[in-house]
């Protein structure tokens, strides 16, 4: 459903935002950038069949020239996403096995990832036009963006100005 207002969201709890992607610097031979790529779908299969694991939501992007991956995830903790990375009947670990036995440090295929910790009144969005995307789709609660949320500085709560 495309959402026409223009809406933002708030947290009402913290939240850990994951990246993670690779990045193919060498073509040849195509079966170790496509094992690792196809390594994920299994991983955010199992995350969206068992919510308690912890992920909320998830977006992926490519960019070719080089082939690059993202996938931007939410979580509901730190911990849940390293529960899930270090259980050994969780796709994740057998995958990042594999990883370090076929490319391991070769330099044909780079594996990366960023994890980062919001809190609420930390971090602010607005939609027009969107589905349920980013952190908007991870905390469901689509809300008008008017009055106290209607400006970036109000989502914010930032009350001083930039000086130069």
């Amino acid at each position: 459903m495309i959402h026409t207002d223009r809406i933002t969201t708030e947290l009402k709890e913290p939240i850990t935002v994951f990246l993670i992607g690779m990045r193919v610097n060498k073509l040849l031979p195509p079966a170790k950038w496509l094992k690792v790529a196809l390594a994920m779908p299994p991983m955010i299969k199992t995350l969206m069949e068992n919510p308690e694991k912890g992920m909320l939501h998830a977006e992926s992007f490519v960019r070719f020239g080089p082939l690059t991956t993202i996938m931007v995830t939410y979580w509901k903790s730190p911990e849940h996403l390293e529960a899930f990375a270090r259980n050994p009947q969780d796709p994740h670990f057998k995958a990042w096995q594999d990883f370090y036995k076929l490319v391991g440090t070769d330099g044909s295929v780079g594996i990366w990832h960023e994890t980062y910790t919001l809190e609420p009144e930390q971090a602010e969005c607005v939609y027009v036009n969107m589905p349920m995307f980013g952190l908007l789709g991870a905390t469901k609660n689509p809300l008008p963006a008017k009055g106290h949320r209607s400006t970036f500085r109000k989502r914010l709560k930032v009350t001083e100005g930039v000086s130069g």
